[in-house]
């Protein structure tokens, strides 16, 4: 009798789904042993070890169905809520909705939108806005990185949950998810990118387009002039500084030393608290003003979103008002009576 007739037979039937049952049983105690460790460990490490093994634990057998469990994007939410929770962090609400799949919602905007991790073939896993789908950071545990999506950031909060919510709100909305990430970093060594989240001020947001028509900081001057806030030159005519209140200012402008010229913001702020999302999401002059410009303005949203300082540098100080660029023409050609 061949191998055929006799895993065909009754007796090798018998024995195919005895010894699949076996595997399943196998894999169901360490399924639980991973779904207690998960839910009860208070060890970061052992968190993050029990979802990496729970997501790629393959479960599929041909003969013997397994009991009922969760996706491997269920078990990163889950992570996501028990590390928060290890810090005392309980804005971020994981409930399970009729589909059986879990989902989250952030105080004080729970009201309004839900989130949940959907995971690509790579296993980079995207925190998505269920409404518009909209990825607000990307998360790789096989490779311990972290990184804030400029764009969906600009997307959902400041272009259409600011239509719904208050500044203040969505400022406390987006706490806990930094603090997820500096979690990542301080108990998992994870290399983490908070883009345009980040209060360093030696932190440059590069923007998408290289080079940048000086017109679209004259009509940042133009706005202004219904404003307190004033708008200076930077000293080599590399761009220019918006000097907003409490000692916080916005530059516009380029590395005079570098040959390549690309366009960046960065603000300075005397207490580091301040990021670019803040200027965007409290001041409506600067966020109408990139909003109107975003296709000039847009900040890199790439893995290389933050061009950060090799050393924190600090720009020289503004010397003078800023002038739209034909008034600044004027003046660097020569004496503004040789013009007519």
């Amino acid at each position: 009798m061949n191998n055929n007739k006799l895993i065909n037979s009754p007796q090798g039937r018998l024995t195919t789904l005895s010894a699949s049952f076996k595997d399943v049983l196998k894999m169901g105690q360490r399924y639980v042993q991973l779904l207690d460790q998960l839910a009860e460990t208070t060890d970061a490490k052992e968190m993050l070890a029990a979802t990496t093994q729970l997501a790629e634990l393959d479960l599929q057998n041909d003969l013997v169905d397994f009991p009922r469990h969760y996706q491997a994007a269920d078990y990163y939410l889950i992570f996501m809520g028990r590390l928060l929770e290890k810090h005392g962090i309980d804005a971020v609400q994981i409930t399970e909705n009729s589909q059986r799949q879990f989902i989250a919602r952030i105080e004080p905007i729970a009201d309004s939108d839900s989130f949940k991790f959907q995971i690509n073939e790579d296993g980079e896993a995207a925190f998505t806005e269920q409404g518009e789908q909209e990825p607000l950071f990307y998360l790789d545990l096989a490779n311990r990185f972290f990184q804030f999506n400029n764009q969906a950031l600009v997307n959902y909060f400041i272009v259409r949950a600011l239509k719904k919510h208050t500044d203040l709100e969505l400022r406390d909305a987006v706490k806990p998810l930094i603090a997820f990430a500096q979690e990542l970093a301080a108990d998992l060594d994870f290399t983490i990118n908070l883009g345009i989240l980040n209060t360093d001020n030696a932190e440059r947001f590069a923007l998408a387009r290289p080079d940048l028509d000086l017109t679209v900081i004259d009509r940042l001057f133009v706005a202004t002039a219904e404003n307190d806030y004033m708008l200076m030159n930077l000293p080599h005519n590399n761009g220019a500084e918006l000097v907003l209140d409490q000692g916080i200012k916005l530059d516009i402008a380029f590395d005079p030393d570098d040959y390549s010229q690309q366009w960046f913001f960065a603000v300075q702020d005397p207490e580091s608290r301040v990021s670019f999302f803040d200027t965007l999401l409290h001041y409506n002059l600067i966020r109408q003003w990139y909003l109107n410009n975003r296709d000039e303005l847009a900040v890199r949203s790439d893995k290389l979103v933050v061009a950060t300082a090799a050393a924190a540098e600090s720009f020289d100080q503004p010397t003078e008002v800023f002038q739209p660029n034909g008034e600044q023409a004027v003046e660097e050609d020569g004496d503004p009576d040789d013009h007519e």
